[in-house]
């Protein structure tokens, strides 16, 4: 369903994201995981069309990105790092306004508003103006605003920032059951915990590459076995490419005096 091929960002001689490549099967919840700075952002950046890539490929669906937009941001629900919502809007206005921008018909836009705002726990204040919602209230109405045309993946930043552990336990529930509607989701986060308990597969990226991808065990597997959870196995494996990243290659190691 999604589909990364050799995708590169450069500024001058920086590399954001270097040559990553991914596939992600429908249904599948996947877990994009990296320090700050890693290239995580700038990857969904570019996967969803917001950020042309230097090189390389995205495709939605069959869609390549950049080639066929409409058609893949048709396929898609996004919630970026720095969503923008309309305060001056009630949530209900807000979720019909986003119907629209996706071409959905007015009945069937009814029947999904009233699903998602009973699933994500809104249906109370849907006729609030957003600017009296509080940061896990504004969350969870993103997330019933890109799931309203029904999309076949959801590509989120960071999800559980500002959610209580109510509104977090509530979103973990949507996620698996939503996957195993046919949902594909890929998911950045920071919150290892969460990516433990939900994901069937991640990634760890570190200075723009990936330098490992599977499930949990394929990582507990590459820590060595020095973990017993996913914290530790991806401390041990950030710390592993690190110091590989600092060895000097033998032919040019610096003479000695």
């Amino acid at each position: 369903m999604i589909e990364i091929d050799h995708l590169s960002k450069r500024y001058g001689s920086f590399k954001a994201v270097d040559d990553i490549c991914l596939k992600i099967d429908r249904g599948t919840i996947f877990a994009f995981l990296g320090t700050n700075g890693a290239g995580k952002t700038t990857t969904i950046r570019m996967m969803t069309g917001v950020l042309q890539p230097t090189s390389g490929t995205v495709r939605i669906g069959g869609y390549d990105i950049q080639k066929n937009p409409i058609e893949a941001k048709f396929l898609m629900g996004v919630i970026p790092d720095r969503p923008y919502l309309y305060g001056k809007l009630t949530g209900r206005e807000f979720l019909l306004f986003m119907a629209d921008l996706y071409k959905v018909k007015h009945k069937t836009a009814e029947e999904r508003i009233a699903e998602l705002l009973n699933t994500y726990g809104l249906v109370e204040w849907q006729n609030d103006l957003i600017d009296g919602y509080s940061h896990g209230m504004k969350q969870r109405l993103l997330m019933c605003a890109s799931q309203i045309h029904d999309p076949a993946v959801l590509v989120v930043d960071e999800p559980m920032v500002g959610l209580d552990p109510r509104g977090a336990k509530l979103l973990k529930d949507t996620f698996r059951k939503r996957a195993e509607q046919g949902l594909t989701i890929f998911m950045s986060t920071h919150s290892l915990s969460v990516a433990q308990e939900v994901a069937d597969r991640l990634a760890i990226i570190q200075k723009g590459k990936i330098i490992a991808e599977g499930t949990l065990d394929d990582l507990y597997e590459k820590a060595k076995r020095k973990a017993s959870d996913l914290e530790n196995a991806f401390l041990h494996i950030i710390e592993e490419a690190e110091a590989e990243g600092e060895q000097v290659p033998p032919e040019i190691k610096p003479p000695t005096a």
